[in-house]
């Protein structure tokens, strides 16, 4: 019985870098591994590297070039078709930087 809340806690989280891709906020893993390790996201504010495990309620700050985007993580799956990938976050705040602030 043990062994089944182990497995159900995992299926609950996910690799960063993987769950980027699979929520189409980053279109390739790769790409997402070098964001990532990079030192451009925190999740719950802490950095994160690529092997970061995600969970339902995380919060992802992802810093791209002068663009930042705020999501929450609402659900996690393995797969997910393109129409379907926006439920499993919702975007808490994006903003961008004129070229003034840089």
């Amino acid at each position: 019985m043990a062994e089944n809340k182990t497995r159900r806690k995992e299926a609950e989280k996910m690799r960063l870098d993987k769950f980027l891709k699979v929520s189409r906020i980053i279109k390739r893993r790769s790409v997402a591994k070098e964001i990532a390790d990079k030192g451009r996201i925190l999740v719950n504010d802490k950095p994160a590297k690529s092997s970061t495990n995600v969970a339902v309620g995380d919060e992802l700050t992802i810093h791209f070039g002068n663009k930042t985007l705020v999501a929450k993580v609402e659900d996690i799956r393995d797969t997910t078709k393109k129409d379907e990938a926006k439920d499993l976050y919702t975007i808490v705040e994006e903003t961008t930087k004129s070229i003034d602030e840089q």
